[in-house]
């Protein structure tokens, strides 16, 4: 072989071996991230969801990228979104919300799904069992509609002399009308009213708290109903206006200005469907994955709120108390 050719082999090589190094890197992966409400006030999630990757490595923009759909608190917006995020060809689904989990769910058999519900995934047909979800789903279970009967119990200990307590729901929810059943169970053992209010939009919530009145309710249980979790200074300002004790599912109420919360956490919740989502990401497979539970519940008491409505916190309360505002 003459030395001219030798070279132009040599250098054709070494521009082509670049190219074929870059043909057997694997392209980087793709979260598509399903989200039933706004992302203005559910920021914290989804940094709680990053910092969650974070811990298995991935960093977005760097080694791996995020579609993300907002659905504003529109559900019938998801299976839409769902199947356009299957049509993308996403490498895992990362949902928050019952509907959209089952939204994933509907759209793609293959896909990966984690979800992060308030709801037992049981019971609702997301998953076979917690212990082994047996599917191509799995994620975190804060079974925050089953503290409904806790909540109304704390709610009494904060205004003993309460002889109707309203409940308000959303009644595009799913889960409403289980919820609403052991609320009024309840509400029966204690001996106590529990006439139960409807919202599913902002004019539905003002609505809801001008009937109050009406109704003679010494105070207000609001589910932990996502698309209420989106209009958290709408209800503060409400029950500060109808001077109304309200109990939430949520510590972001309590530290809005809201009197009293009980729940899990929703950043440890969002945290842990980043994690189980870096994990899948790495080689893990949905159905051995057990489902996460929260191991802790946060007790969460406004004192300059309580003040205002002119409550005297028990000291019993106060002492259970994870973090008290003052």
């Amino acid at each position: 072989m003459r030395r001219r050719e030798l070279i132009a082999l040599l250098g054709g090589a070494a521009v082509a071996w670049p190219f074929a190094a870059r043909a057997q890197q694997k392209a980087m992966p793709v979260i598509g991230y399903l989200h039933f409400g706004l992302a203005g006030p559910f920021a914290y999630q989804a940094a709680a969801f990053r910092e969650g990757l974070s811990e298995t490595g991935y960093i977005e923009g760097r080694n791996v990228a995020i579609e993300a759909r907002w659905a504003e608190g529109h559900y019938d917006r998801l299976p839409a979104m769902a199947a356009d995020l299957v049509t993308r060809k996403v490498d895992v689904v990362a949902t928050v919300g019952p509907a959209c989990a089952h939204a994933a769910k509907d759209a793609t058999a293959t896909i990966p799904i984690v979800f992060m519900v308030g709801t037992d995934p049981v019971a609702d047909g997301l998953i076979a069992s917690l212990a082994r979800p047996g599917s191509n789903l799995t994620g975190a279970s804060m079974l925050a509609f089953d503290l409904t009967p806790k909540r109304l119990e704390l709610l009494l200990d904060l205004v003993p002399q309460a002889r109707v307590i309203a409940l308000l729901v959303n009644p595009n929810n799913a889960y409403a009308e289980h919820m609403i059943g052991d609320a009024q169970e309840a509400a029966r053992t204690k001996g106590v009213q529990l006439p139960i209010l409807k919202a599913s939009t902002e004019s539905e919530i003002d609505a809801a708290f001008a009937s109050l009145g009406q109704l003679h309710a010494h105070a207000l249980v609001v589910d932990p109903e996502p698309f209420f979790g989106s209009r958290i200074e709408q209800f503060v300002a409400l029950a500060s206006r109808y001077v109304v004790p309200a109990i939430y599912a949520w510590r972001q109420y309590a530290t809005a200005g809201g009197l009293i919360s009980y729940g899990p956490s929703l950043v440890a919740a969002s945290r842990q469907l980043g994690i189980y989502t870096g994990k899948i990401l790495n080689g893990a497979k949905p159905a051995d994955l057990p489902v996460e539970q929260p191991t802790t519940l946060e007790l969460v008491v406004n004192l300059k709120t309580a003040k205002a409505l002119g409550l005297a916190v028990p000291q019993s309360i106060l002492a259970r108390a994870d973090e008290v505002i003052e």
